[in-house]
Parts: C-alpha cells; structure tokens; sequence
C-alpha cells in the first residue's frame, strides 16, 4: 500500500460534508447509547439504508462515528441510571454510579468521556499503523486462501458467540444457507427461490440486518414496558471537563486499558464487553488500595470506558486485513461495502485501498469529534434516558419499515424484515445469538465462489487446500476453535491426566 493511498484517505475524510456527517454521526451515536436497551449495532442497521445514495466513503465515516460515539455513550445511562446503555457498559457501572450518587455526576462523565477518547485514539493509530503491514501480507491470498478465510471467520464467531458452540454455529450454519438464495454465482442456476422473482437476486443483506438486529429489540422494549419501570437520573451539579491532575493520575490505567481493549478487539466475537471486565480486573489488581473500588474509585471508572472504546480500532483489524468482522458492528461496516459492490476481504487493503483508508482515518477523526461533541451536548443526552420503552420501540419499528421498503422499493422487503425479525427474537429467546448468523451471510458469497475456483484450480481435488501452508494453517486453526470450545477436549484432557 503506498502512501498515495495514505493521503487520498484522509483527503476524503477531510472534506467539510465528510466532517459534517462524522460530528452528525457522533452526536447521534451518543444518544442512541445513552438509551438504555439500545445498541450500537441496531442503531447501524437502522441507519445502513441512507448511505444507499452516499459515497462510499462517506457512507463508511458516517457509520464509523456513530459506532464510536455510541461506545461512549452508553456509560451515560450507566453512570446516571445504574443501568447500562450498552452491554458493554456493564462494568462502568460498579465505580460510575456510585459516583453519581456523592454528587459528582460531572466528574464521572468527564472521566468517562477523556478515557473514551484516549481508548478510541489509541486503537485508530494502532489500526492505521497496521493497515500497511497487513497489505503486504493480503497479497499472498488467493482463491484457496481466502475460502479457508472464510471457514476460519464462521468457525471463531460461532464458537465465541454467547450461549453453547453448537447453537452459535447452527446460528453461523442457518447464516450460510441463507446466503445461497438466489442465483447461483458461477452457473447462474436459481436456488431455493420458489420461483418468486424478489428473490432472484437473493435475499437482501441490509433486509435480514435490519430484522435480526432492530425487531428482536423492539420486542424486548416492548416487553419492558409494561413492567412501568420508573427512571430517577442523577443530576449534573458539578464540572465536566476533568482536572489535569486527575488525567495525570489515570494515564498509565487508561494507557493499559487501550492496550487490553485493542488486543481484544483483535480477537473475532469478543466485545466491549468482555474487555471492559478484563480492564476492570487489571485496574483493580494493580490498585493501591483495592476496598475503593466498586464504592465510586476514578480508575474502576476510566478503565473499562478505555478499553471499552479502544476496542472499536482493535475490531476494524481483522475486518480490514481478513474480511472477518470482529463483532457484529464491524459485521455492518463490511454490509456498507457490500452494498456499493465491494465484496470484504483481503482484496480490501489492495484493490480498494482508498476506501480502506478512508474509514481508518475516520475512526480516529471520529474520536476527536467524540470529545468535543461529548463536552457540548452531554447534558442533553441525559434526557434521552428519561424517553419510555414504548416510545422507543415504535420508533424503532417505524424506521425498520421505513428503512426496509427503501431498498428496492418493496413491499416484499418489509414482509421479508419482519419474517427475519421475529426469527431473530426467537433466537434470543431461545439463547442463540443472530451475530453468527450475520457473519455467515457476509462470508457465504465468498466462501462459495472462493471454493468453486479452489476446486477448478486443485482439479477437484480437496488436496489443493492441504499445499497451501497458508490455507492449511487457517483451516487447523478454525478446527481447534471449535475443538477447544466443546466439552469433549476437557473431558479427554480430564480423562489423560487421571491415567497418568
């Protein structure tokens, strides 16, 4: 990748629209995070049908700012509500909360917003330090390689999905057979269309997107509703902006949190949420004084708002060099390419360098516009959480209609997004999580193609995967992923150990 590739990134993301929907995208990422109940991820399918007409650039850094704005976000309803706005909040609230109540609601927001912004910079120079490494790396990558890509990216994220291995990777399984609707991509043979025309073309990624990602939600709001939860927030009494000796004091936490959440991030199927409890625990073991944390500790606080933000760069990685989405948010940044004709992958970095750049550029953009916009309209976001479920949810349905009949302009759509939305509730309540199921979607396209030209290449010989050192690599991995996650390893392990 060379450094013209470099410059056009951040000559794109530099333009005044770009920066307008970078801000815009921030300050509307804040208040869907500071909703309790809602995600980052149902926000971005939400908001996946309006970059249609964008750039693709555009498209992206729009997108990219709302997941980083949200990420922060969510710690508002958790420092001021007790209850988290994301799940990856959830550990912002032992220290957070108990602040709030001694009065010092403006601190814990500033501290949360400071530690998000150090999190969120960290892991977009790590992203844009790596992105080059990674070029020279994808130009080894072929058909053969990129199918056992493919199987590596559903095999991780099945089993590191919530609930049992088997049932996230029946969730990446039902991801793949959905995938092969349509026309076949090689032959042109239609399949599983049942002769309706709408599905010729296939089924719609944005259509199964917004379903299994904002419905489920919706119904679960709904549900809560009716429990008539009463919300009493913490006022803001004192300053935001933190003091320079406090900053002073949580550089080395906040630095090693960054450091957690990045390496984190790189991980396929983990989250904030698992890195804000691992920077939790770290903060707490290398505390002077550990009784203090949980009753309203400063450090308990950055830490895994750090971590928490510093994942989102650290996610973008595998995404960027492997096409492997690294959670479901990132699973919709790739679904933004998709639908202006960029298919994920290694091709990513190489053919579509400019792109690349571009959301890279905006992440770390995005992370400036994060503090500034948090220092301005915190106060306000605080009367989001005050907003009842209800309300909420038949919002949420509304723009899922809205979003989905945009597409082609099809009533088919909409039935089709309900059809997916109630599927993805059942899975939830079923403990099946719709990530994988996502992930499978994206990977189904090029895991077939990439296999049909394995085969013409081996001569239909399944050997052509095992003279790959590359591909023969990836596909051992994606077989321990699995191997190590089930059962069966830990009662042979059991077994070994009580016969020697």
């Amino acid at each position: 990748m060379d450094s013209s590739m470099l410059l056009a990134g951040i000559l794109n993301v530099l333009t005044w629209w770009n920066l307008l929907l970078i801000v815009g995208g921030t300050l509307l990422g804040m208040f869907v995070g500071a909703m309790p109940g809602l995600s980052a991820t149902m926000a971005l399918a939400l908001l996946l049908p309006i970059t249609f007409s964008m750039d693709p650039g555009a498209g992206l850094s729009m997108l990219a700012s709302l997941y980083v704005g949200a990420s922060y976000g969510g710690s508002i309803a958790a420092i001021l509500l007790n209850t988290p706005g994301t799940p990856a909040a959830a550990a912002t609230v032992l220290d957070g909360y108990p602040l709030s109540q001694q009065g010092k609601a403006g601190k814990a927001l500033g501290i949360s917003l400071f530690a998000s912004f150090c999190g969120g910079l960290m892991s977009g120079v790590a992203l844009l330090v790596a992105a080059p490494l990674l070029g020279i790396l994808v130009l080894k990558f072929g058909p053969i390689e990129l199918f056992a890509v493919a199987v590596l990216g559903i095999t991780i994220i099945g089993s590191l999905s919530q609930g049992s291995v088997v049932s996230g990777l029946l969730s990446g399984g039902l991801g793949l057979l959905v995938s092969t609707v349509g026309m076949d991509l090689i032959t042109g043979t239609p399949r599983m269309t049942f002769g309706h025309m709408n599905l010729f073309s296939g089924v719609s990624f944005t259509v199964a997107l917004i379903g299994l990602f904002s419905i489920p939600q919706a119904l679960l709001l709904i549900e809560k509703s009716g429990l008539d939860v009463k919300r009493v927030a913490n006022k803001i009494t004192d300053r935001l902006l933190p003091k320079i000796k406090d900053i002073k004091m949580l550089m080395p936490n906040i630095f090693r949190s960054g450091v957690i959440g990045i390496i984190t991030g790189l991980i396929p199927g983990t989250g904030g949420d698992t890195a804000s409890w691992f920077a939790y625990n770290e903060a707490k073991r290398f505390a002077k004084d550990k009784s203090r944390f949980g009753k309203g500790d400063v450090a308990g606080l950055a830490a895994p708002e750090a971590a928490n933000n510093s994942v989102v760069g650290g996610s973008l990685i595998p995404t960027i060099a492997l096409g492997i989405p690294g959670s479901s948010s990132t699973a919709i940044l790739l679904g933004a390419l998709m639908v202006h004709g960029i298919l994920p992958g290694p091709n990513l970095l190489t053919e579509h360098g400019e792109v690349t750049y571009t959301l890279i550029w905006a992440v770390i953009i995005a992370n400036f516009a994060l503090l500034a916009v948090g220092l301005m309209f915190t106060r306000l976001c605080v009367s989001v959480t005050k907003v009842p479920d209800g309300f909420v949810a038949c919002a949420i349905i509304v723009l899922c209609v809205v979003g989905s009949f945009a597409i082609n302009n099809s009533f088919f759509d909409v039935g089709l997004m309900f059809g997916f939305g109630l599927f993805g509730y059942w899975m939830i309540k079923a403990g099946m999580s719709p990530a994988p199921m996502v992930v499978g979607l994206i990977l189904g396209p090029v895991m077939e193609t990439s296999f049909q030209q394995s085969m013409l290449i081996g001569g239909g010989t399944f050997m052509v995967f095992v003279k790959s050192p590359i591909a023969l690599c990836l596909l051992l991995l994606a077989a321990f992923s699995i191997i190590q996650s089930t059962p069966l390893l830990g009662s042979i392990i059991s077994k070994f150990k009580k016969t020697a």
